[in-house]
């Protein structure tokens, strides 16, 4: 659950730095943006990491899970995926 809020309020976040960016919001308030959105994408990273070695999952998974913060709404292909290899794990134990 907490992996899955961390994946909306990072993208969520950047969505409101590029909104500065296009002039939507004043550039007053680019260092509180900026610096929450770091502090997101680093609490993002480590319950990424976190996932991952519970998981068993290789380097290159995790790799790919972290580059997918980076991309606007690229969290829903993360969460299916994530939620396709938990069902597949469950069910390997069962």
């Amino acid at each position: 659950m907490a992996r899955e809020a961390a994946g909306v309020l990072v993208n969520v976040s950047l969505l409101v730095i590029l909104s500065v960016t296009l002039g939507l919001i004043s550039r007053d308030h680019v260092y509180v943006l900026g610096m929450t959105h770091g502090i997101l994408f680093l609490t993002y990273c480590v319950l990424s990491l976190v996932v991952s070695h519970k998981q068993g999952w290789s380097v290159v998974t995790w790799v790919l899970i972290l580059a997918a913060g980076t991309v606007p709404f690229a969290f829903v292909l993360v969460e299916r995926f994530l939620k396709k290899e938990m069902r597949k794990a469950s069910a390997s134990t069962t």
